[in-house]
């Protein structure tokens, strides 16, 4: 189909120049993209419920005829108001509509029409204020609902989908060899196109939507098999002695099992022929760090430099202090590189890392900035890797000859989606927590506890610890009022903690800003820290004890996981509170579940099967190409098959050559164009 993404959006009939400008907005330049539009959702237009039994205050879809000519009158400040009735066999509804002059020649006396919207009590009869509506002879069983913009309507959108679809050639090749098709129980590419479109019901939807999220897994396996090959590399930084167990013994703690395992890994990768490229999974509190310091121990020692990435400014401090005290007394020298630093104090420190003096440097993106010269830059290390881009981690690399490369997340990923998302990285998981670390006690309760909940908070900062509270939003949300805001939330704070130090964070706020706040949180000058999920990384507080989450049911449990690891970091016992007021059941199970373990690899698989895997995709990191059908996805057995039919590919023709392999390759090189990556 590469002609139809040469086919301009103008050439569907029905779009012109001006409406082409739309559909630009949406990322749809040609016949192709809009053929890949997929709808985000679907409406069962067959779910009918008679005039009778429509039910007050729900959305409802009835079938009726308009009996009444509509009549047009203006009301106060000029606008128009449209009046009419409809029947069925059960009864009549009142259909009114506001400024929409063409009502009276949309809907016709005697003709029958599919309404939806929300049924009102008025003046005696149900009413629909403005209800989306279609004519019997039109009506789609299932009708696709896409993304718009400000200009566009479902309507328009679903008539050019309509029109692209008849540009398609009679026969379409199917990228999918026929074996894996039939092996996988999977629909052709023709069917699945039409029918993620313009299904008969949402079995077909269903039929379409796996194969289509089939074919992008499996493409983004096959080219992300493909770019680790390609930034395969001879090994120039080979390490030819280990120094691990040196390093072990400055330890004040021994190390776990997991840690020591990690370091094995990849020191053996450094001693191996190709370059490092590992990804270190760890739950919060794991000993990353550890890992990380221990690693570039052995590097330093064979002679390389090390250059360490942190996300903020705060949490690059925080690594600088601890790495520094880990390493005093070694004669190795650790810098601090942020944009927080004066010039002439940069100037300094640009000297030192070029001169090779500085061995091991820690800073923000500053690290990457043009005016910093390496020695001999041997390993780069970046910290709480889904805060970066992936051209962030490359530039990193790129300062360097091949540089080793270690990548840290404390986003726990289950291993499976991991391999898909991380395909380019080896991978190591930290799946045990050091000896020490208290379990975090979580409970749930609804707005009704919050009073006790806040005296549980005041009598542990009267014994001299500290708190966390998060809240969704800064500002009132306008698309759901029960949402607690931060700013609504000051309200209720400020009066019961009179007396108490309380700081605000939130994104919209500058860095420094932030740094401000985080800083004296951190020294203890604040007994509160009112927050959106901006702290969700940030720094070790250990006096802080408490993590109280309003409306929790809004997160994901992976967050929900990450924002309670910001307590439990020292030596009391700590507390999370998930305040909930939701009745839904799946909001409840889910709530549940997190308070019932403290392993972020199970909470994330609940997660995944709870939600699908789009939620993790939409947290990929950006410079990699983005699915399109992976949101839609329910069953995550698909992953599995998926990668599993790319791998039996790999094995039998890692480089695509085979004919029956060759729309697979273009997909391939395609799929990662869109993230800006080249492919050989």
């Amino acid at each position: 189909m590469p002609s139809l993404f040469e086919t301009g959006i103008t050439n569907i009939k029905g779009i012109g120049e001006k409406k082409a400008k739309l559909f630009n907005k949406l990322g749809l330049w040609s016949v192709g993209d809009l053929i890949k539009f997929y709808p985000r959702n679907y409406l069962d237009w067959n779910k009918f419920t008679s005039v009778e039994d429509a039910e007050n205050g729900e959305v409802a879809i009835i079938k009726a005829t308009i009996d009444t000519k509509f009549v047009t009158t203006r009301v106060k400040g000029g606008k128009l108001l449209i009046k009419g009735t409809a029947s069925d066999d059960t009864g009549t509804i009142r259909l009114t509509f506001f400024n929409n002059k063409y009502i009276p020649n949309l809907l016709k006396y005697g003709e029958t029409y599919v309404f939806r919207g929300r049924i009102q009590g008025g003046y005696g009869l149900p009413e629909m204020t403005s209800p989306e509506f279609i004519s019997e002879e039109k009506l789609l069983s299932v009708q696709p609902v896409y993304k718009l913009t400000e200009g566009l309507t479902q309507r328009a959108v679903i008539t050019a989908v309509a029109e692209a679809l008849k540009m398609l050639p009679e026969e379409i090749k199917d990228p999918i060899p026929d074996e894996i098709r039939k092996k996988y129980k999977l629909c052709h590419l023709s069917y699945a196109l039409n029918n993620i479109h313009f299904p008969k019901s949402m079995e077909e939807a269903d039929i379409a939507k796996n194969r289509l999220v089939f074919e992008e897994l499996m493409v983004l396996r096959l080219g992300l098999y493909k770019l680790r090959n390609q930034v395969k590399s001879s090994n120039l930084h080979k390490i030819t002695k280990d120094y691990s167990e040196e390093f072990a013994s400055l330890l004040p703690f021994s190390l776990t099992n997991a840690q020591k395992k990690t370091i094995s890994e990849a020191v053996g990768d450094m001693m191996g022929n190709f370059t490092m490229n590992r990804l270190v999974q760890g739950d919060v509190g794991s000993g990353k760090t550890a890992v990380a310091v221990s690693l570039s121990y052995t590097v330093i020692k064979n002679g390389g430099q090390v250059a360490f990435m942190a996300p903020t400014e705060i949490l690059a401090n925080q690594h600088y202090e601890s790495i520094n005290n880990l390493l005093k007394g070694t004669g190795i020298e650790v810098v601090l590189l942020t944009g927080a630093l004066t010039q002439a104090e940069k100037k300094k420190v640009y000297a030192k890392i070029e001169s090779g003096e500085a061995k091991f440097i820690v800073g923000t993106h500053a690290v990457i900035s043009e005016r910093v010269v390496y020695n001999n830059l041997s390993l780069v290390i970046t910290d709480e890797q889904h805060r970066f881009g992936v051209n962030q981690r490359s530039a990193l690399a790129e300062k360097g000859n091949s540089p080793h490369t270690l990548v840290m997340s404390a986003t726990p990923i289950p291993r499976t989606l991991a391999i898909i998302i991380y395909g380019d990285l080896d991978i190591s998981i930290l799946n045990e927590l050091p000896p020490g670390r208290q379990k975090i006690e979580t409970y749930v309760i609804d707005s009704n506890k919050r009073k006790r909940a806040f005296s549980f908070i005041k009598k542990h900062i009267n014994e001299g610890r500290q708190a966390y509270i998060v809240c969704p939003y800064i500002e009132e949300s306008e698309s759901d009022s029960e949402i607690m805001s931060l700013e609504k939330y000051m309200e209720i704070l400020e009066p019961e903690f009179m007396g108490y130090r309380i700081g605000v964070l939130h994104g919209k706020m500058k860095n420094s800003e932030k740094d401000e706040v985080m800083e004296r949180f951190s020294k203890g000058e604040l007994d509160i820290l009112a927050a959106t999920t901006v702290v969700e990384v940030g720094v070790d507080v250990p006096n802080s004890t408490i993590m109280m989450i309003e409306n929790a049911e809004n997160y994901g449990l992976s967050q929900l996981h990450q924002l309670r690891g910001r307590v439990g970091r020292g030596k009391y016992q700590s507390y999370c509170i998930l305040v909930s007021d939701s009745e839904n059941d799946t909001s409840k199970d889910r709530l549940k579940a997190i308070a019932g373990t403290s392993d972020g690899f199970k909470i994330a698989e609940y997660d995944l099967k709870m939600r699908g895997p789009g939620d993790f995709f939409g947290e990929r990191q950006s410079g990699l190409p983005q699915i399109k059908t992976a949101s839609l996805m329910e069953n995550v057995n698909i992953l599995h098959d998926a990668q599993e039919a790319a791998d039996e590919i790999i094995a039998k023709d890692p480089d695509l050559i085979d004919p029956k392999h060759r729309m697979l390759k273009t997909a391939t090189k395609a799929l990662f164009k869109s993230g800006g990556i080249m492919l050989l």
